[in-house]
């Protein structure tokens, strides 16, 4: 079992630079930075991320930044998470606190990545011998740091949000690149209705990449005909929308039932169930039950895609989701049961995460 998790993880590994390496030719790309899309906080993940008319605490900086706005002192988040038979990891920390009672902002990390991988470019010497001592590891890792602040408008039930966000993309030696770009989002509230628009990637997300020409050369020869010239250095993140809607239903005063909706939209002709040629729509369906705001119940269906299978024929696929939390005294743990990077309906990616209001403990 050892062997094989290896094997996989150095197939992945060559996979990820080999997506990146043919990939950067195209100026605008249809999937970039597709790390900062797996999403953040056990609650929302258990509701297929359909979160961004609702979101309104520390987690709002990556869903929607104008939910921030509804927070009321300071505020920790944590997340860890791991992918591919626990070969990758993925990390999440945010803090955000209020400014005044008519503005936030808060800061966020992110990194998605792959450690100790083998490294043998070098395994064979110039006398042609394998030389295993010639092995080294290295690490292939994508980090997001993101800015966030958000502010009341002078229309009632209206807040706006604006992300900034610096990318850092690192393939070992091999390769690395910086990013940047801005995300703005608004929310609305209107008898207990609440809408959310969330552009991501609002001025495209620019990266430019740093490559290793001599770490490069071990590499272009090793098929013919193929890897000989260096990659393009700049690729293009195009913007991404995501509309919201939801509704909170409060029974005999403990009892509560969130109901959310959202469509994300590529502006790109993807599987998406509803797919053309200028633009994608994916919709998301989530349901929240509370009991005295202590006890949660969570549940959600996304990821709709058109799939071909072997005998040509579409079928429609989906992912579920499911998860629990549990909040006291300021401190909320949350739990989701989903099935991150697939599109079958499969459940086995166990997320938890830790979300603090500081202002509890000064109390």
């Amino acid at each position: 079992m050892r062997f094989k998790a290896k094997q996989l993880k150095n197939f992945l590994c060559f996979l990820f630079i080999f997506i990146c390496a043919t990939n950067y030719g195209q100026t605008v790309r249809k999937y970039s930075n597709e790390f900062l899309n797996i999403g953040v906080d056990a609650a929302a993940l258990g509701m297929a991320n359909a979160v961004t008319s609702s979101t309104s605490d520390v987690n709002s900086g990556y869903w929607n930044p104008a939910g921030l706005v509804h927070l009321e002192d300071h505020q920790v988040a944590l997340m860890h998470a791991n992918y591919f038979a626990n070969i990758a990891k993925y990390d999440y920390l945010a803090y955000a606190s209020p400014i005044d009672d008519e503005s936030a902002w808060g800061i966020s990390l992110i990194r998605f990545g792959v450690d100790d991988i083998l490294n043998t470019t070098e395994l064979i010497d110039s006398q042609g011998n394998i030389d295993y001592n010639r092995i080294s590891l290295f690490s292939t890792a994508d980090y997001a740091f993101t800015f966030s602040y958000a502010r009341k408008l002078p229309v009632e039930g209206f807040q706006y949000g604006i992300n900034a966000k610096i990318i850092r993309r690192v393939i070992g030696k091999f390769a690395n690149a910086w990013g940047f770009g801005f995300d703005a989002g608004v929310q609305f509230e209107r008898n207990d209705w609440k809408f959310g628009l969330m552009v991501r990637d609002i001025t495209t997300t620019y990266n430019v990449w740093n490559i290793n020409e001599k770490e490069y050369q071990k590499v272009s020869e090793a098929v013919a005909g193929q890897n000989q010239e260096l990659p393009e250095s700049t690729e293009i993140t195009a913007p991404k929308l995501q509309l919201g809607i939801s509704k909170k239903f409060i029974f005999h005063y403990d009892y509560s039932l969130l109901a959310a909706a959202n469509m994300n939209m590529r502006f790109a002709q993807t599987n998406d169930i509803i797919s053309t040629k200028y633009a994608s729509v994916d919709p998301a369906l989530g349901l929240e039950f509370g009991y005295t705001n202590l006890v949660f119940v969570r549940a959600g269906v996304g990821n709709f895609q058109n799939v071909t299978q072997i005998d040509d024929t579409e079928k429609v696929t989906f992912q579920p989701n499911i998860g629990l939390g549990f909040k006291y005294r300021g401190i909320a743990v949350d739990y989701a049961l989903t099935n991150l990077g697939n599109q079958s309906s499969a459940l086995y990616s166990n997320i938890f995460s830790l979300k603090v209001d500081l202002g509890q403990f000064r109390r």
